[in-house]
């Protein structure tokens, strides 16, 4: 067994060092089989779930995914001066329009959408991005009252906190709100963001930054329909002046 042990322990070293992104923790049990397939895959299994406590330069920043301390270090280093990059030479506001079109004719939660950004609602909560009305057919037999969906968008990935805080606060007015990030921030951020938006009932959904004219949108979560406050629903649409026109 001391010998299995070490044989599996070196070639989880070996495969993480080639992973600079990082490597499943399926993925990696399979691997290692396939290299001694003599070892059950039950042993394998055993040696690596807790690799990130036997070793401290072994970490797991998200369930399921194991990677090196170091390359995990020169990720952020390098997202960060890539976020940088992308923020000079694309402007965020390119996808608020295609989005609106994506909420529409894709993902089909809305019959309306627009983009707006800025500061349209003039308060500290911020402004959606994005806004959208579902509104049903005075044909259907039920017609339920419209409901508001909104979207916060952002390209910056050392902003992924302060954009999730703000699509937080659209649930205040909104019956369903998305968030919208780049698909190439770090898998320990998407994964994050996944749960906190399982949790909020937030839809999560992710696309390329780098691609304006096909960003690609994928969704990861949908969002969960809740009641808004109807105060605030009321007091913000008010602020759309004409724009509210667009929606209804």
């Amino acid at each position: 067994m001391p010998a299995q042990r070490e044989k599996i322990i070196k070639k989880a070293r070996e495969i993480l060092e080639n992973s600079p992104e990082g490597v499943r923790y399926s993925e990696l049990v399979n691997r290692i089989h396939s290299e001694y397939p003599e070892i059950k895959i039950k042993v394998i299994q055993w040696e690596t779930y807790n690799l990130h406590k036997k070793f401290k330069d072994i970490l797991k920043p998200e369930r399921g995914l194991f990677i090196l301390e170091k390359y995990l270090r020169e990720g952020v280093e390098e997202k960060l001066k890539e976020a940088k990059r992308v923020v000079k030479t694309v402007e965020e506001k390119i996808f608020y329009s295609l989005f609106a079109n994506y909420l529409v004719n894709e993902l089909e939660e809305c019959t309306k959408a627009i983009s707006l950004g800025g500061s349209k609602f003039q308060d500290k909560w911020g402004t959606p991005d994005v806004i959208g009305v579902e509104k049903f057919l005075e044909t259907e037999p039920i017609r339920p009252l419209p409901e508001i969906v909104s979207a916060e968008i952002k390209i910056d990935t050392t902003q992924l906190i302060t954009a999730f805080g703000q699509a937080c606060a659209y649930k205040l007015f909104s019956h369903k709100v998305y968030l919208v990030v780049p698909k190439d921030a770090t898998p320990a951020d998407i994964g994050r963001l996944e749960s906190l938006c399982l949790r909020f009932g937030i839809g999560l959904i992710t696309f390329d930054r780098n691609n304006p004219e096909n960003p690609d949108f994928r969704i990861i979560t949908r969002a969960i329909k809740s009641e808004p406050d109807y105060f605030y629903v009321n007091q913000y649409l008010k602020r759309l002046g004409k724009e509210i026109e667009k929606l209804f």
